[in-house]
Parts: structure tokens; sequence; C-alpha cells
């Protein structure tokens, strides 16, 4: 699948899940925006959270959030990159490693996603 198609099927799954197409677009690659139940803005493309900040006003309590939602980014992308690495690879010394690595990302992202919630 390419990786437009992925991105379209990505948008076509959010608006599945209740999210609403927003007229703005993405600051970073100029993608339609979505607004989920949650009133958040999401990047379908960028896989990542966009806060709107208007002129004169400060981006109040948003870094934490932000930081959060790039590390969560972050760590998806190589979530994914590791299972592709899975795989192809026939040894099982390097599987084992690849395996814990995985283990020790997934418990990372749970912990992100539970400082999100708190």
């Amino acid at each position: 699948m390419s990786k437009e198609s992925k991105d379209i099927q990505i948008m076509a799954d959010m608006l599945r899940q209740g999210a609403t197409l927003t007229e703005l677009p993405c600051p970073a690659c100029s993608s339609p925006l979505f607004k989920l139940r949650s009133g958040d803005l999401w990047c379908a493309k960028c896989q990542k959270r966009v806060v709107v900040v208007k002129e004169g006003e400060s981006p109040k309590g948003t870094t934490s959030p932000v930081l959060l939602t790039s590390l969560e980014s972050t760590i998806l992308t190589k979530i994914e990159e590791i299972e592709g690495k899975l795989r192809e690879e026939k040894d099982p010394e390097k599987l084992q490693r690849l395996g814990a690595l995985l283990s020790t990302l997934l418990e990372n992202l749970e912990k992100i996603r539970r400082v999100e919630r708190a």
C-alpha cells in the first residue's frame, strides 16, 4: 500500500470513529485537520496533535501535551520499523533483541498514554 493510500485509509478510519473534518490545514504538511471527539485537532498524515493559538495569545499548558504527542508519534514509528525487521529476521538472537526492544517501546507508549489521560 502506498503512503498516500495509507494516509487516506487513516483519514477514512478517523471519520468512521467520529472525528470531524475541519477546514484548517496542518501547519506541517497542509493536510486537512480532524477534530476528535475530545475536541483536540489531529493531523492524520503527520499523526500529531495540532494546537491552534490565536494571535496575541500564549499557548497555555500546551507544551507538555505536545511533547507527549510527539514522543508517542516517534515511538509508534519505531514500533512500525521494528515490526518490519521482525518479519524479515531469521536469527533467533536478533529476534530476541528486537522483541525486547519492542516490549520496551510498548511499555513506554503505555506510560505516555497514562500520563496523557491523567
